[in-house]
């Protein structure tokens, strides 16, 4: 069997192989609620034969939202809808996880198709939004307030509440957002974490309050069941955030239980240099992996079988965590079956096919 295409045990959980759908926004939800199109698009996925379906970002709480569009997990309503979701996809043999999120800074924009800047409250957007320090992304951004310690509780509060609404909809993982410039990497990035309290300054002060979020989640979340989080390995700007840092912060993550860190890169601040080419980000995954001692997930314009089975069986990462490629062909893990000699089961209506 090729690598690609074998099983992972991530605690009581199998993986039934290494292809994983990354979280990717849809900007389709209606008040946090996910709704048909979130069911098509992540159920098309797992018809594809990926081992693990990500939701997008989904916010613990109202004002931890991208854009007024996204999906969230604070409330009743959102639990509810996510559950037949959930159902559909571990039906298909897939493993359901949800990605839990806080925007930080970067909250309160639009859809990109909507020209992704800042939303008025006139057009469903909100104030204040929130970070480690209080200045904006960007030119023409809304200047958020800095988390003072009520904030702070208010938001391990609202972490603690989803992972507990996840493990109720049915999602069998869970992955922390600590990467992309939002509020967990806005308190790790030196770039934008300006505080002068114990939780800024220092390599150790800027982990505390991530790291916080991490403990709250794996306590919350049942011992048997994986914990993964994703993190930017680098800022791309002198004197941000790096991979050593980011090594450091895996090791922490895996004293406090964390299986899993998807490795992915950038977005604290705008105008950073990042060289694009296939694979970009794979060195970063195979460091930490051999650094810190745990499993982690590729990601990077990892688009072709060859290179995804190259990543696996050299032990540059254990998971190949695809976005862009699988919103083009949602069943690229049966076609990467295909050319690899491998065969996959697929659904009875789809087996002529295939």
């Amino acid at each position: 069997m090729h690598a690609l295409f074998s099983p992972l045990d991530l605690r009581s959980v199998r993986i039934k192989n290494r292809i994983v759908v990354s979280p990717m926004c849809e900007y389709s939800a209606i008040d946090g609620v996910p709704n048909d199109w979130h069911l098509v698009h992540l159920g098309s996925r797992a018809v594809g034969g990926s081992g693990i379906v990500f939701t997008e970002a989904t916010a613990v709480e109202a004002s931890g939202r991208i854009s007024p569009d996204d999906t969230g997990i604070w409330n009743d309503a959102q639990e509810a809808a996510w559950a037949p979701i959930v159902r559909f996809i571990e039906a298909q043999g897939s493993v359901p996880g949800i990605q839990l999120a806080h925007s930080g800074r970067k909250g309160s924009t639009a859809a990109p198709w909507k020209g992704g800047g800042p939303v008025s409250a006139e057009s469903g957007g909100w104030s204040p939004i929130w970070s480690s320090s209080s200045f904006a992304f960007t030119d023409g951004w809304q200047t958020p307030a800095a988390l003072d310690e009520a904030g702070l509780d208010r938001v391990r509060d609202a972490f603690r509440e989803a992972a507990l609404r996840s493990l109720r909809a049915g999602f069998k993982t869970v992955e922390i957002h600590a990467a992309h410039g939002y509020l967990l990497h806005q308190f790790l990035s030196p770039l934008v974490n300006r505080r002068e309290d114990e939780y800024g300054g220092s390599l150790e002060n800027r982990m505390r309050f991530p790291l916080e979020i991490v403990s709250i989640v794996r306590e919350t979340w049942p011992e048997e069941l994986p914990v993964m989080v994703r993190i930017s390995a680098t800022d791309w700007v002198e004197g941000g955030w790096d991979l050593e840092q980011s090594i450091a912060f895996c090791i922490e993550c895996r004293k406090r239980g964390v299986d899993v860190i998807d490795c992915s890169s950038g977005g604290a601040v705008p105008g950073a240099s990042i060289p694009l080419g296939p694979g970009y980000q794979v060195p970063f995954a195979e460091a930490i992996r051999k650094e810190a001692g745990m499993m982690t997930g590729a990601v990077g314009l990892i688009t072709e079988p060859g290179q995804a089975e190259e990543i696996v069986v050299s032990g540059k990462a254990d998971l190949i965590v695809m976005a862009r490629e699988l919103l083009r062909d949602p069943y690229w893990p049966r076609r990467a079956a295909k050319e690899l000699g491998e065969t996959i089961p697929a659904p009875n209506q789809y087996a002529r096919a295939w």
